[in-house]
């Protein structure tokens, strides 16, 4: 199986978006992103997550206050009261303040991922993925004064995702976890939200997880040893992980992955302005194949979202990652 290229979902925002939000302005960033990716070689391309991006929330770049504002049954203005509360949960500290209190019972209200993958879907030909925050990070970012229940507040933010991706007719759709890394307590109730996504799914399932990538920090402490019971239990096609900024020590532990379950290698820092070379990317990809072997590796991709670096270091990462596998494949 050849090994395939691939981003993980933001990228760099064109300097002229902020300034004019309009739908026509948002298609010509969203070609651009495209076309760099396109340009790079990079097998399938993604929207850069343009269509989520909020200039008052830029240090999430639309993860979680697209969704969490669009959703009924979350209150998004908050008292010193709820500021207090949600800043005694020792979790979230990298974060002021919560995303949302919920007030009643959550529904998909305005949130309308369809819309987002169809106005993308007409801008490119290439196989194309898409991606959406999954139920465990949005349930960790809300105060819950509804549910009193994490398990269940998690299960009712999966209904709302698997009912929209479901209509998602995309080559990968990718659920975005970067909370999960540094809690796996809380994979006995994440796992069920989880897989209730990712089986309303048709096509090829991913799931991206990392240790946060907040304003270009790491954010979440962990192992993934410690996530691997959690892993073998999702109904996933393949993983996207990241590795190039933790080194490649844990790979060893992915020999007991499910062999059901393809592996997708980080290779690019995102959070290092240096733009590694084609030489070093062949040799991350070649310490993987030898330890798992070539056929566990379905993709290659950077660490995270490319959305806090710069448009020129961006685009000449993307063409190192392909550079880098094609040396690889051309040396096996």
């Amino acid at each position: 199986m050849a090994i395939k290229t691939t981003v993980v979902g933001s990228y760099p925002i064109p300097h002229w978006l902020p300034g004019d939000t309009s739908r026509t302005t948002l298609r010509d960033a969203i070609l651009v992103v495209l076309k760099t990716q396109e340009l790079a070689g990079i097998d399938v391309v993604a929207d850069g997550e343009l269509n989520r991006f909020d200039p008052g929330h830029p240090e999430t770049n639309g993860m979680i206050d697209y969704f969490v504002s669009k959703m009924d049954g979350i209150r998004t203005r908050f008292s010193l009261e709820d500021i207090e509360a949600f800043r005694a949960d020792q979790g979230l500290t990298y974060r002021s303040d919560p995303a949302g209190i919920v007030t009643g019972s959550i529904s998909g209200g305005t949130l309308n991922l369809p819309r987002d993958f169809e106005f993308t879907r007409k801008l490119t030909s290439q196989p194309l993925k898409f991606t959406c925050t999954g139920p465990h990070m949005l349930t960790k970012v809300l105060t819950d004064r509804h549910y009193k229940s994490r398990p269940d507040l998690c299960m009712a933010i999966a209904d709302v995702l698997r009912k929209q991706l479901t209509n998602i007719d995309a080559d990968i759709v990718q659920l975005d976890e970067a909370n999960i890394s540094g809690h796996p307590e809380d994979a006995e109730w994440a796992l069920p939200a989880l897989n209730h996504v990712l089986e309303g799914i048709a096509g090829v399932r991913a799931l991206h997880i990392c240790f946060g990538n907040y304003g270009g920090q790491t954010v979440q402490k962990g192992f993934w040893q410690n996530l691997l019971p959690f892993l073998n239990g999702l109904q996933v096609d393949h993983l996207v992980l990241e590795f190039a900024r933790r080194g490649y020590s844990e790979l060893e532990h992915f020999k007991d992955l499910n062999p059901r379950i393809g592996m997708g290698l980080g290779v690019v820092d995102v959070k290092d302005n240096g733009v590694e070379s084609a030489d070093l990317i062949a040799e991350r990809i070649e310490l993987a194949a030898g330890v798992l072997g070539p056929e566990r590796l379905h993709y290659i991709h950077p660490d995270c979202g490319f959305w806090m670096l710069q448009r020129n270091v961006a685009d000449r990462k993307m063409a190192a990652l392909v550079a880098g596998r094609n040396l690889y494949e051309g040396r096996s």
